[in-house]
């Protein structure tokens, strides 16, 4: 009877758990899903890639790739250099996708990154500046999902902080009598990241009931859904409401608390992959 509902009135089917204040697969209302990040150079997929991440959120996996390189600040900007994120949502990695260009979830997606890079502060581009006026970096942060099942965002915004995070720039110095770029590959430096911003996402259903980390069927199912991005000062970075049903206040307080919890998580997470990857 169960199997049957769920695929014939697959909304009341999850009402029936959310009643009882759990989900399908077992999780309460407010748990993540399992979440693991592998970084670095492990990652034999992109080994060219100058810092790289892995992040499986349940079954949801994205991959982040930063390669950075060397080129001219705008004109209008010469003491800032460029951060400029792409995600992917090929067709292997869920039925949903297309082959061809990106489509509008993709689209929205690497504007929600862009917006969270600006927003939280976590580079400032000015630190990417090496000669004002003359030479700047540039960081292309390439995200890609290879298996989709709901909260992209929440693991984009993972997997980039964590690829930034193994990112080490050779040391670039301009020679004043050819004006050309040396580039010390021997002497290189880690990112200065300044914020570490974390995404949380809810479902909204019946207008009323929040669960967190939804699967891609919940968010099929939702009446609406919200993103919360929060840094490690508990500052508010970004609010992501992407239409559907309203937040009160004291809802969207809720959230936010969460959401600074789910970040202690994270930020924790990521500080012992790292620590077990730093040569001693």
């Amino acid at each position: 009877l169960f199997i049957c509902s769920r695929t014939v009135e697959p909304l009341e089917y999850y009402r029936r758990f959310l009643k009882e204040n759990c989900r399908p697969d077992g999780r309460e209302l407010g748990e993540f899903r399992t979440t693991t990040v592998n970084i670095g150079k492990c990652l034999c997929s992109i080994t060219t890639a100058d810092g790289s991440a892995l992040v499986k959120l349940g079954n949801t996996t994205v991959i982040c790739g930063v390669k950075a390189e060397l080129a001219a600040p705008a004109v209008d900007s010469a003491n800032k250099g460029y951060i400029v994120p792409n995600v992917e949502l090929p067709s292997l990695c869920a039925e949903r996708f297309r082959s061809g260009p990106p489509g509008e979830e993709a689209q929205a997606a690497s504007q929600f990154i862009a917006d969270v890079i600006e927003n939280s502060q976590m580079i400032v581009k000015e630190d990417l500046c090496i000669a004002n006026g003359k030479l700047a970096w540039v960081l292309y942060c390439d995200i890609i999902c290879l298996d989709y099942d709901g909260n992209l965002l929440d693991a984009s915004v993972f997997a980039l902080l964590a690829a930034l995070k193994n990112v080490q720039l050779p040391l670039v110095t301009i020679n004043e009598e050819t004006g050309l770029s040396e580039v010390n590959l021997k002497q290189k430096n880690p990112l200065f990241i300044r914020k570490h911003p974390v995404a949380t996402s809810f479902a909204i259903f019946d207008d009323t009931l929040l669960i967190v980390d939804p699967t891609a069927e919940e968010e099929d199912l939702a009446t609406g859904t919200v993103t919360i991005v929060t840094d490690e000062e508990g500052r508010l970075c970004s609010v992501h409401k992407p239409g559907g049903s309203p937040l009160t206040g004291a809802k969207l307080q809720d959230c936010i608390t969460r959401a600074i919890t789910r970040h202690k998580e994270v930020k924790k997470l990521i500080d012992k992959v790292i620590k077990s990857i730093t040569p001693k």
